[in-house]
């Protein structure tokens, strides 16, 4: 996707950028034990992941999952109905990797050793996760509630882990 950025500052200047960008403008609303976290869906870098996470979150599947590994300084993982890192919806997907740099906030695809088989566990980074970029799929990025990600409950799995309450995509 090609933005046109136009800046004044005395004089025009003409950039050309190329980001991602929540196109549909549709944002995953995650309501969590410890707050309400907002992320920006990106269907331009991963149609697929998207739509999938989409049809899930709108079936009610995360509702009442448990964020089962949260490393500080690294990520928070959710999305495994059983708990135990092992679960899922049954449903496998293709990669869809691009160069989209992992940061603070981006939320990615959880995985085993074959790239094609992310399901419906995410995670979603703290810090130190750039070593990812190219190697699981990016499908979000969270614009609001990070501060909430923060405090989740830290613990491969907690003795007390926070959970998503309730988890819908809203325009």
């Amino acid at each position: 996707m090609r933005n046109l950025i136009l800046t004044l500052t005395g004089a025009l200047f003409l950039t050309m950028t190329t980001t991602a960008n929540a196109e549909s403008g549709k944002t995953l609303l995650l309501e969590t034990t410890k707050g309400q976290v907002e992320i920006s869906l990106l269907p331009d870098l991963a149609p697929n992941h998207v739509e999938r996470i989409t049809e899930l979150a709108n079936n009610g599947f995360y509702d009442g999952v448990i964020f089962h590994r949260v490393i500080p300084g690294f990520m928070a993982q959710t999305g495994d109905p059983d708990g135990t890192g092992m679960g899922g919806s049954g449903q496998k997907l293709k990669a869809e990797f691009t160069d989209y740099e992992y940061k603070v906030g981006t939320v990615g695809m959880a995985r085993s050793m074959s790239p094609d088989s992310g399901d419906s566990q995410f995670f979603i980074c703290f810090e130190g996760c750039g070593h990812l970029t190219g190697q699981y799929t990016v499908w979000g990025q969270v614009e609001r509630g990070m501060e909430n990600v923060y405090n989740i409950t830290p613990g491969e799995p907690p003795a007390s882990p926070d959970q998503i309450l309730s988890a819908r995509v809203i325009d």
